[in-house]
């Protein structure tokens, strides 16, 4: 149970719902859009979350929009975890999506809500970083598109009363060889230790992380490193690992020495996997 009361909302439309948070932001109530509600509960139990008036946005017709076209598939942002991962459109994306959580809780977790959420590890935005994917915000401005790498750095950078609406990804990221892992140190539902997408596109690698840093990320420094061919895997690895983000976190889930062990290894296993594959 939460320790705090609030009003809830559930508006037929997206320009209702951006009036509706502009509205009760004026007055102070601190609004907030919901869709699965799953980190509203888990962190305003410890008190690291708090509301006066949640948006609930997840019935609204263009955010569970689910779309394939000869050029692209578009996804919205309230579908849950589970009807991405028995849809299976996105191959990288469903075998990402699939590992987050449990099954329980993929049911409830939406797309946006992981994108969006202040959680380490929010795996499912790491296919749409590699795959150069569009998305469609609206807010108090209007509509906007925008490349998902110019807006995401380290967390998706909204403006304040903006709704992620879809996502859109061209079909030759879709179509692309890749590799997904995911390391856990505990039990198999376990939060993770490190998770590792990657797409092979025009010959190069491209590689997304999670659980490394406190935030995921996909790092050119890196990519230019595991595509220097001329170098043994070790010696690629290795060159990598030199140029990561900080800090890596350092936890119960794992020291920094653990986790940099690991995804030495999981690098190992991506250049394996993906450098025989022509495409």
């Amino acid at each position: 149970m939460l320790p705090f009361d609030f009003d809830y909302y559930r508006p037929e439309t997206l320009n209702d719902a951006v009036e509706l948070f502009q509205y009760l932001d004026q007055q102070g109530k601190q609004p907030m859009f919901f869709s699965g509600g799953t980190e509203l509960i888990t962190l305003g139990r410890i008190n690291l979350d708090y509301t006066e008036a949640v948006i609930d946005i997840k019935e609204i017709a263009e955010c569970k929009m689910m779309q394939v076209s000869d050029d692209q598939l578009l996804l919205g942002s309230t579908l849950s975890l589970t009807k991405i991962e028995e849809a299976n459109l996105f191959p990288l994306l469903t075998k990402t999506a699939s590992e987050v959580a449990d099954h329980t809780a993929r049911g409830k977790i939406t797309l946006g809500g992981n994108i969006c959420a202040q959680i380490f590890y929010r795996e499912a935005v790491l296919p749409f970083l590699l795959a150069d994917s569009q998305v469609l915000l609206i807010g108090p401005n209007g509509k906007r598109i925008v490349p998902i790498n110019d807006i995401f750095q380290g967390q998706l950078r909204l403006e304040r009363g903006e709704i992620l609406v879809q996502i859109a990804t061209e079909n030759r990221f879709i179509r692309a060889p890749f590799f997904s892992v995911k390391r856990r140190q505990q039990w198999d539902t376990g939060y993770p230790l490190i998770t590792i997408a990657a797409l092979k596109i025009d010959q190069q690698v491209r590689v997304g992380i999670s659980g490394l840093c406190p935030f995921p990320f996909r790092s050119k420094e890196v990519e230019d490193a595991l595509n220097n061919k001329g170098l043994t895997a070790e010696e690629r690895a290795a060159g990598a690992i030199a140029v990561l983000p900080q800090p890596v976190l350092d936890d119960v889930e794992g020291s920094s020495e653990y986790r940099i062990f690991v995804l030495r290894n999981l690098f190992y296993d991506l250049l394996a996997s993906l450098d025989r594959v022509q495409v």
